[in-house]
């Protein structure tokens, strides 16, 4: 289907994503070509998500105040492709260090901007499906990212592929340039009050500040810690928390996993890209799962394939040999993401309904935090964790963790249930 003229803007997020996913599955990889190993890649991995936290909470706040869209978006792409340049000259580990997390602070630039640019686009009952356009655009940009990556890595190195990524941003600058300033500016906040906004940030984003939370918006779940439960709220705060941390060990891992079966680079792209083809394939299928079942039992249904998917890796992949460990560790990562596909839509609408009228922002601000320490927390304890008892221990724990987050979500059901009742 053919957009409109004023919808132009969506296809700056093909070679956007392009570019990011691209060096968010390469850096791993260059990482482990330069000789490093799982502690740099857990490290270089917690430096670009925290900095991607604060970078979240910088570009919001520079759109609230100024009220621009293409500066953002130009500068955000610039830096990237700079970033690109400097990863393809460079030999040193070290440097990773320091370019990681400057990518991860402006490649969050674009997000805001695309929230506005769509709810600006369209009257309020075509968000949705103008969401879920600018959903498959981004996952076609990120797969574009993985095919190039399978092919290009048959005949060379990791380095050129660097310059793919930079092409990429160049290209996203070119179409950002159409992008004109509208006297019309909505207020982010409005994020919060669409069911649809919320989903896709969620989704593809994990964190949205609308507020900057301060301790006292953190009281239902520090209150759990006191023995005490002031609202449900706080509980699936927990739940998620518990959800990404675990998960980001699996996720922290997979690649330097997949390595040290001696999977060459080009087959890691390949797994990826499967996978990433298995995420669009389930984008259709999901709205009508939660549909069908309620947004309840959905979400408790997507646990059942991640933590299968965690164990796989953990405790089949390693007696396979052959074919037959390549196509175990396809199955593990389209499980991952079957599973996540189902969970953050049904648990955004969870959220959605949770949150109390006049506290969007606050509420957002704390489970952006929440999942931003659990992203954070997960990719940093990988390291440790793997280096201390290996790479089975570590997806035994992600599973345990995941387990435990499961538990908690059953215990926010029934605690949203009993206050109800009363």
């Amino acid at each position: 289907m053919s957009f409109p003229k004023s919808r132009n803007w969506l296809w700056y997020l093909l070679p956007a994503n392009t570019a990011a996913e691209g060096l968010h599955t390469v850096l791993p990889l260059y990482v482990i070509f330069l000789g490093g190993g799982i502690n740099e890649i857990s490290v270089i991995a917690a430096l670009h998500y925290g900095a991607a936290a604060f970078g979240s909470i910088f570009w919001g706040k520079v759109i609230d105040r100024f009220h621009v869209r293409r500066a953002v978006l130009l500068v955000s792409f610039f830096v990237i492709l700079l970033c690109c340049i400097w990863l393809y000259f460079t030999k040193s580990l070290d440097a990773l260090f320091v370019i990681s997390p400057i990518i991860g602070f402006f490649v969050v630039g674009k997000n805001p901007i695309t929230h506005l640019l769509v709810m600006e686009s369209a009257q309020k009952n075509k968000w949705g499906w103008l969401f879920a356009r600018t959903s498959i655009i981004a996952t076609f940009g990120m797969l574009g990212a993985l095919v190039i990556g399978t092919i290009g890595s048959l005949y060379f190195d990791l380095s050129p592929y660097f310059l793919i990524c930079a092409t990429a941003s160049g290209i996203a600058i070119v179409l950002s340039m159409t992008i004109k300033e509208s006297r019309f500016n909505l207020e982010r906040s409005s994020v919060a009050h669409s069911i649809h906004a919320l989903a896709y940030s969620i989704t593809h984003f994990h964190f949205v500040f609308l507020k900057i939370p301060e301790l006292y918006d953190f009281r239902h779940i520090i209150t759990i810690f006191k023995g005490k439960v002031s609202d449900e709220i706080g509980i699936l705060f927990l739940t998620n928390f518990l959800f990404y941390f675990g998960s980001n060990i699996y996720f922290t891992a997979y690649t330097p996993f997949l390595k040290s079966f001696n999977f060459s680079d080009s087959a890691v792209f390949l797994i990826y890209m499967i996978q990433t083809s298995m995420m669009i394939a389930i984008f259709f299928v999901v709205p009508r799962l939660i549909s069908k079942v309620g947004e309840e039992r959905a979400t408790m249904i997507a646990y059942a394939p991640r933590i299968i998917a965690v164990l796989i890796a953990g405790l089949l992949v390693p007696l396979m040999f052959g074919i037959g460990t390549f196509v175990v560790a396809i199955i593990s990562a389209c499980l991952m993401v079957v599973a996540f596909s189902i969970f953050s839509t049904s648990s955004s609408v969870i959220f959605f309904k949770s949150i109390p009228q006049g506290f969007e922002g606050k509420y957002l601000g704390v489970n952006s935090s929440i999942t931003g320490i659990g992203v954070f927390g997960g990719a940093l304890v990988t390291g440790q964790l793997t280096n201390l008892f290996g790479y089975t221990v570590s997806f035994l724990a992600s599973s345990v963790i995941l387990a435990a987050s499961f538990v908690l979500f059953r215990l926010y059901l029934r605690y949203r249930l009993s206050h109800r009742n009363v």
